[in-house]
């Protein structure tokens, strides 16, 4: 299956693309760590089906030097022994975040007073908008049938 719109192309497309980037960046450059965001991104793109999206944060986090074990894991991270509870803690949220037609209240009080004690404020920010913007880029690759398997990391 062909991708059924190029979201770089035209007037329209390289605008709104460089302003997704530029918020991107910003999180990227907070004291989020940044194996534990790809982790994130990679949890909710499983959720969200979206292939592109799950083949770039999985090579992305690999090439970061995370190891294949807790990659495979994540899709299981609640009967893995592997992650921190800070960690388990970012996946609760990015999934509560994620699912919010199956999870009627979104993030419950539970989840985000464990979130308070394990993230500061600034990282609370990183986070929340990093659960919404992987949100929309997964919307963008399903919508668009981006296919998975062949990003490479660094090109």
């Amino acid at each position: 299956m062909e991708p059924r719109l190029n979201l770089t192309a035209g007037e329209l497309a390289p605008k709104l693309g460089k302003r997704f980037a530029n918020v991107s960046l910003a999180i990227q450059q907070s004291t989020l760590p940044r194996d534990l965001q790809e982790l994130v991104m990679l949890r909710a793109s499983q959720i969200n089906g979206c292939g592109w999206c799950v083949d770039y944060h999985t090579k992305e986090a690999a090439a970061a030097g995370e190891s294949a074990l807790r990659i495979n894991l994540v899709a299981a991270w609640r009967e893995s022994t592997v992650f921190s509870d800070a960690e388990r803690t970012a996946f609760a949220l990015a999934e509560e975040g994620t699912r919010l037609a199956d999870a009627a209240p979104g993030v419950s009080d539970a989840t985000w007073a464990a979130a308070r004690e394990h993230y500061d404020e600034e990282q609370l920010v990183a986070l929340v908008y990093l659960v919404a913007m992987i949100n929309a880029a997964n919307r963008l690759g399903v919508i668009t049938h981006l296919r998975g398997g062949s990003y490479e990391p660094a090109a």
